[in-house]
Order: structure tokens, then sequence, then C-alpha cells
């Protein structure tokens, strides 16, 4: 977070990208009033007691979310190749493997590629797995150097090996500190990934690369309710559990999918969509992910409309400064997650992403898991830092520390899904 002032009403003054400065909230007793709308009752006030009308409200609150936040993806026929660029090979001394594939989604307008990388155990049945996007290209997460480097376009960092938004030899294992890749699979899990900017540069382009370039050509018209840049990370991570369910070496029914920041908002709208996914883990996704916005804690809508206006659809824009508007908050979209388990996580110095907020959503979710007949979260109040309790279908956790991933967070996850396995 850049450098601030504070207001005489207690609230913090931030310069924006334009050049102007904006107050945000940071204390608890500057947050307005506000009423969360019942995930259990029908748009037209109808009280639920059936499995069957909650499959009715959840498809109401699935439009809600496609209507006002991520935006609608295109209905239009593609096709998903496949096409092998290393087969499996040993790795790390023999004691895993490592696979890459690509996979190509074309549709009458064109076609566009992406790169997974697989990291699997040794073993003679299929083994359960981790997947999610990462921010720099598959050759960030790990020094191993036969993965393949990514052509695609990466934000600039010179010093974690990006110049001129291209990554080099220097960008391998920069952030292998996320992703503990031995510790995962010598927990039994495969872990998979792929370069979310591979689906989507995480740029504003009006909408003419990446997967929106073959989903809305040029010339298409675009409506309030076009999906922006984390729905289509979202279609690629879904796209991605396509190809594993054709992968004999990993059980595609017990597939985790995983996310930090912007990638946490992404697995999240990806799980709510795809009730394929066995789990899903949101790690930091603040604002727009699991935080409530009704708060306008920390990063709000405005501030992040303002500095990424891709992410969202048009009409999620209409709540900057207006959150007491948004018909359903993100503990609806918690509850799509519903019944699986959904693993929420924050870290106490990352006020921007408001972990109070995305643990009340979490609470506010909790309702949908009991009425599915699961034990929803355990912990009743917000957590003193590093308190875990991994007995419910939802877990939440505030770690010490900044906006990361870290070894602490992945071990919790780990220990989390074993659980759900029936491992622990």
């Amino acid at each position: 977070m850049p450098e601030y002032k504070l207001t005489p009403e207690g609230k913090v003054l931030l310069p924006m990208d334009d050049g102007t400065e904006q107050e945000f909230i940071f204390t608890e007793e500057l947050i307005p009033a506000y009423t969360l709308s019942d995930p259990l009752v029908m748009n037209d006030g109808c009280k639920i007691t059936t499995i069957d009308e909650w499959r009715k409200r959840r498809d109401e609150i699935l439009n809600i979310y496609e209507n006002h936040v991520f935006g609608k993806t295109p209905e239009i026929p593609f096709n998903l190749s496949t096409t092998v660029l290393e087969d499996w090979a040993p790795a790390f001394d023999g004691t895993a493997r490592r696979k890459q594939i690509q996979l190509t989604i074309t549709t009458e307008f064109g076609y566009h590629s992406a790169d997974m990388l697989l990291y699997a155990p040794i073993s003679d049945v299929p083994v359960p797995a981790f997947l999610g996007l990462n921010f720099n290209g598959n050759q960030s997460i790990e020094p191993d150097p036969n993965i393949i480097l990514t052509s695609s376009w990466v934000r600039d960092n010179p010093q974690n090996g990006v110049i001129y938004n291209q990554a080099t030899d220097i960008s391998r294992g920069s952030a292998d500190s996320r992703w503990p890749v031995k510790m995962i699979l010598k927990e039994g899990f495969a872990l998979v990934t792929l370069y979310y900017g591979d689906f989507d540069p995480d740029y504003d382009d009006g909408f003419q690369n990446g997967l929106h370039a073959i989903f809305n050509p040029p010339g298409a018209i675009r409506d309030g309710s076009s999906w922006g840049a984390v729905g289509a990370w979202a279609f690629g991570l879904m796209r991605a559990l396509d190809v594993l369910e054709n992968e004999s070496a990993i059980n595609a029914s017990k597939v985790t999918v995983i996310g930090h920041s912007r990638l946490g908002k992404t697995s999240l709208w990806a799980g709510a969509q795809d009730e394929r996914f066995f789990a899903v883990i949101d790690n930091e996704s603040g604002c727009g992910g699991s935080a409530l916005n009704k708060r306008c804690f920390g990063e709000n809508a405005l501030a992040i409309n303002a500095r990424f206006p891709h992410w969202f659809c048009q009409n999620f824009h209409h709540y900057n400064d207006n959150e007491a508007s948004i018909p359903m908050d993100t503990h609806g979209l918690l509850s799509l997650i519903a019944p699986r388990p959904l693993y929420v996580a924050s870290a106490a110095e990352d006020l921007w992403s408001d972990p109070k907020g995305m643990f009340l959503a979490q609470k506010a979710a909790k309702p949908v898991y009991e009425f599915l007949g699961k034990p929803g979260l355990p912990m009743e109040e917000f957590p003193d830092l590093s308190k875990t309790d991994l007995t419910g279908q939802q877990a939440y956790h505030v770690r010490p520390g900044k906006h990361d991933l870290t070894l602490f967070d992945w071990t919790q996850y780990v220990r989390f899904i074993k659980r759900h396995l029936g491992e622990e």
C-alpha cells in the first residue's frame, strides 16, 4: 500500500493512479451500517426448504454474479485440443515426475493456447491435485531448467527476470516461495499450474487480446454483463480441469482449485461455476473476491475498478461508492461452493484486502452449508493469529505478515484437503 495521510475523520487518504486522492476506511468504527441478503431466500422472498429449491436459488445467485460482477461467458461453440510438449519425465532426482501440455481453445474466430505444467509424485494410482494459475509464467514456480519459458506478455519486473514484458531465464524460480512443490508432492498431491496471462493479458486492452479476441472478435458488441479478465482466467481453469479428466496420473474428481489475490477471485469464480472441482481455496482475494463489499473496508469497488477496469464486467462499476445497492454480497459467491470444502485465508498486515471482511463472508455462507447437511465454519469469532480449526467444510485463518502466499498457508491447505480426503 502506498504512503498515506489521515483525514480528521480517521479515514486513510491514498493517491490514485490518475493523480487524485481518495478516502478509504481502515478502522471498524467507520464501517457503514449494512445488511446482507439471505442466500436461503429466493428473489421473490420465498424461503427455500428443499434441495431442489436450493438448486433454483443457486442459479439465481450465479446469475447475479454473472450480471453484476464477473460477467457472462459467451455461449459460442469452442473446441479444446492438447499437444504434449513433454511427456512424463523424472523430476527432483527421480522422486517425482514432470509433464508439460499445451492446450488450445479454438472458436470460429481463431485459437488461443496456454501451457500447463504438471508435477506428480511417483504413484501406481491416480493422485489428487492442486490446480492454480501463476503470475509470471510456469518457469517462475520452480528453478527447474526443463520448464518451458513462457513467451506470453508478462508484467515488467527486471528484478525477477521479466524485461520488456518478456520472461528471461533469470525468472526461473523467482516465485518458488509461493509454490512449495516438493512439500506438496511429498504429501501425495500433484501440482498443476498455468500462467494466467496465457489466457488473458492482465492489462486494459479493450478486450482485444487473449481469450476475449476469440470469443469477442473485433466489432462484437459488449454490454454491461460481458465478461472481464477474471471470467477469462476462470474459464481457463475449467478447461485445464477438462484436460486433467483425460490424464491417467491425476484423480480428476479430487482436484482442488487454488488462487492468491486476483487469482483467488478467479479460483472462487471457477469453483462457483464448475461443481466438478472437489474443493476451493481462496488466499487473500479481498475486494471482488471473498471480502464483504458492503463493509467498504480497505480496497473498495471504486479503487479496484479504477486501477483494474478490465477485471470485472462493466456493471460492477455501477457500485463505485454505491456498495450498499449490491444485490448479493460476497457471502453469496462463497455459498455457491457449498457443500464442497472451502478455505479462505488472509494476512494481518494486509488490511487493503479486509481480513475480517473475508471471515465474515465465510460466516455468512455457513447457513447454506448447514442447510445442505454439512458442518460449516466452526469459528464463531474472528480468530487469533495463525489459529486454525479444520473440522468443518469451511475453514479460515489469518496469519501474521503481508499480502502473500506462504508455506504456512500451504501447510494448512494440505491438512484441510487431506482431512476431506479421509487421510487425516
